[in-house]
């Protein structure tokens, strides 16, 4: 069996003794050696100028680290001012934008008053003529009320709505007055704001015009429970799709309170569109009855309603009145 060798390590601690020792030997010697006085002169001379030369190399760094701070604050202060200029930047964005919400809020503000001052023109101009009257006439009158009633088919689209339903007493009444006032008809129809029957089975038929009928559709109307979103547009759009184009003298009659549609111009240029027959004619006249409780003041929505069906009224060869 082979003996391993130990690994002969050149740089040993006694190898570097021996090194340590040489090298201060040399020192030594170097510091020992006189070279005469012209010889002491120059090393003087270089170790003056080494020294100096050392003066001015920290003098120089100790210039460049006071430049260097110096550099450094003032960059800390441009910071300081861009990150002062953002934030202002920041804040001028958000008042700008603020403003310009508050500014299209009046707006809005502005036309909603606009739009509540003409309805509110428009009822107390309407309140002033005379309501619908009672009346049993033998013959009928080209006007009553102020509304013409010379049509040979009516329909009444009526609001269902539970705010409506706290004046029924009041609204059956007012259908009474209006088929009083037309003492003979062809046909008639009662259809809600949403555009439902009164009396389903006669869907897209008239209801003859006898005693009996009109007895039979106000007991209904007593006890009727349709639905409504208080908008009496679907309604008005349904009877016209049905009804407009099956006779030469139709009147709509709208009852209600509220409007709770959207805009005015696409409500009236659509019913426009569906009223008109291709030599540009009027289907149908369209009449409106605005009601509101005695107690309460007249509200946004109400006025919502006269703006709206007055302006219909006036399109379609009808009247408005405010009960």
């Amino acid at each position: 069996m082979k003996k391993r060798r130990t690994p002969i390590e050149v740089f040993n601690l006694s190898f570097l003794d021996v090194i340590s020792c040489a090298f201060g030997a040399v020192v030594m010697l170097i510091l020992l050696a006189k070279n005469g006085e012209e010889a002491d002169f120059s090393q003087s001379a270089n170790v003056a100028q080494i020294t100096e030369s050392i003066t001015e190399s920290i003098t120089a760094l100790s210039d460049a680290q006071t430049t260097l701070e110096d550099l450094e604050a003032q960059m800390a202060a441009q910071q300081a001012k861009l990150q002062s200029a953002q934030q202002e930047g920041a804040s001028n964005d958000s008042k700008a934008q603020a403003l310009a919400a508050d500014i299209n809020r009046s707006q809005q503000n502005l036309q909603q008053l606009n739009d509540e001052a003409f309805g509110l023109e428009v009822v107390l101009e309407q309140r002033k003529r005379a309501a619908i009257s009672v009346g049993d006439a033998p013959e009928r009158d080209d006007e009553v009320g102020g509304i013409p009633v010379d049509s040979d088919y009516v329909i009444f689209i009526v609001d269902t709505s539970g705010s409506m339903k706290s004046m029924w007493a009041t609204v059956i009444s007012s259908m009474r007055e209006v088929l009083n006032n037309h003492p003979e008809v062809k046909g008639f129809q009662v259809m809600s704001d949403n555009g439902e029957y009164l009396l389903p089975t006669s869907a897209g038929r008239w209801r003859n015009d006898t005693p009996a009928q009109r007895s039979g559709v106000l007991r209904a109307m007593s006890v009727w429970s349709g639905s409504s979103n208080s908008s009496p547009v679907e309604g008005i759009e349904r009877a016209l799709q049905v009804y407009a184009k099956r006779t030469d003298s139709l009147a709509l009659y709208v009852f209600g309170d509220d409007y709770s549609g959207g805009s005015y111009d696409l409500t009236l240029a659509n019913i426009n569109r569906l009223n008109t027959d291709a030599n540009g004619q009027k289907l149908a006249r369209i009449h409106a009855i605005g009601f509101r409780q005695a107690s309460r003041a007249l509200g946004e929505d109400s006025l919502r309603f006269s703006t709206l069906m007055t302006e219909v009224a006036r399109q379609n060869r009808g009247t408005f009145l405010s009960k």
